[in-house]
């Protein structure tokens, strides 16, 4: 097989695996907006979209092997953090909780929200681009946004996990791999949830001016293209 012909398999590859990401989230952004809100917010809405959050968030995990094996030109360790914090949030707070924890806490909705809309306008987006044609508005959406998506998103992740912990202190054995064991190995979910926690501190402001210098750079030319 030629290089040309890995480089269009990859091409329609990655085509394909953002356009279902882009309809697997509009889908989750149109359960959330017709979820009724009149009653039991959290637990009503995780019920609508359960499943693909659970499919389409896991499947960004793919995106870390994108950068890995050079089919998108992107930072690993920042695909890596940005992708696993959510799946975390999914597998190590939703999931691993009892429903009267992460998913009633006031952050899951903040988290699909901006989740949903990052996610949409993210990957159509990326499909566009591939297909060599990405409308300004779509640019500006992407680069504007996510001065308000980004903090609501983290704000409702730190909320979910703040909730997990609180079940992990209430009930110090779950999910915890204790000492002496035939492994001789350690695991404590309380411990692991604090950790991921305090990580946020460093992390997010080099994510958030990332996407700051990112904007200056893209609508910046643009701007100054229109300017001329």
């Amino acid at each position: 097989m030629t290089s040309k012909q890995s480089s269009n398999i990859g091409t329609l590859y990655l085509k394909a695996y953002n356009l279902a990401q882009v309809f697997g989230w509009s889908y989750i952004f149109y359960k959330f907006v017709t979820n009724d809100f009149s009653s039991s917010l959290e637990a009503n809405l995780w019920q609508n979209i359960k499943w693909p959050l659970i499919i389409f968030q896991h499947a960004a995990v793919l995106e870390i092997l994108h950068t890995v094996v050079g089919l998108v030109k992107s930072n690993p360790a920042l695909t890596t953090f940005q992708v696993l914090s959510r799946v975390i949030i999914v597998s190590g707070a939703f999931l691993a909780t009892p429903s009267n924890y992460a998913i009633s806490s006031s952050g899951m909705p903040l988290a699909i929200l901006a989740w949903s809309i990052t996610e949409i306008i993210r990957y159509l987006f990326y499909f566009l681009n591939l297909n060599g044609s990405v409308p300004y508005l779509l640019v500006w959406l992407r680069y504007t946004l996510f001065i308000v998506l980004y903090p609501i998103g983290i704000t409702g992740e730190l909320l979910c996990l703040y909730s997990a912990t609180k079940y992990a202190s209430s009930y110090p054995d779950a999910w915890t791999y204790k000492l002496p064991n035939t492994w001789n190995f350690i695991f404590s979910y309380y411990t692991i949830l604090v950790i991921i926690m305090l990580s946020y501190i460093p992390i997010f402001p080099q994510l958030y001016c990332h996407m700051f210098a990112q904007r200056r750079k893209i609508l910046g030319n643009d701007a100054s293209k229109k300017a001329q």
